[in-house]
């Protein structure tokens, strides 16, 4: 089944300097909460639920980073890196992991596995905003998603 919500037209996809997204995550109300950061951040994104076209995804719209969940139905989030940076057209993109599993030796096995960075569920927002912007490394204009939350 191909869930990928698509969110910015074709024109958008070309002439966009603002950076392109895709998040992977299974649960509605973490994908809601990924994406409701992301667009505060001024990101553009795509959302998937499922991890069977991730990579097929990524190497269509060669996004800037990747956030991925680890535990996912079917394939799960370690076997999706591995795939990615054995690609050539996706190996250089960062990848997030974004996961319920926090224990030391569950952090050191993901990174080693591929994954640029990590992030454990519950996350704050502002954690996640950090991460985002050290691995794009001021590549973009980026708004900040926790200033316009105390507005």
């Amino acid at each position: 089944m191909y869930l990928t919500q698509l969110f910015m037209s074709d024109q958008e996809k070309h002439n966009s300097r603002q950076p392109l997204i895709l998040a992977v995550e299974d649960n509605d109300d973490n994908l809601l909460l990924i994406s409701y950061t992301l667009e505060s951040l001024g990101c553009r994104f795509i959302c998937q639920k499922d991890s069977y076209t991730t990579v097929l995804v990524a190497k269509e719209y060669q996004p800037d980073l990747i956030m991925l969940d680890i535990l996912l139905p079917g394939q799960n989030g370690m076997d999706v890196v591995r795939q990615l940076k054995q690609e050539p057209l996706t190996r250089e993109i960062p990848v997030v992991a974004v996961t319920a599993l926090a224990t030391r030796e569950d952090r050191e096995r993901i990174i080693n596995a591929g994954f640029d960075e990590y992030i454990s569920k519950p996350y704050m927002i502002e954690d996640l905003e950090a991460v985002i912007r050290r691995l794009l490394c001021g590549k973009f204009q980026l708004h900040s998603a926790y200033q316009l939350c105390q507005e």
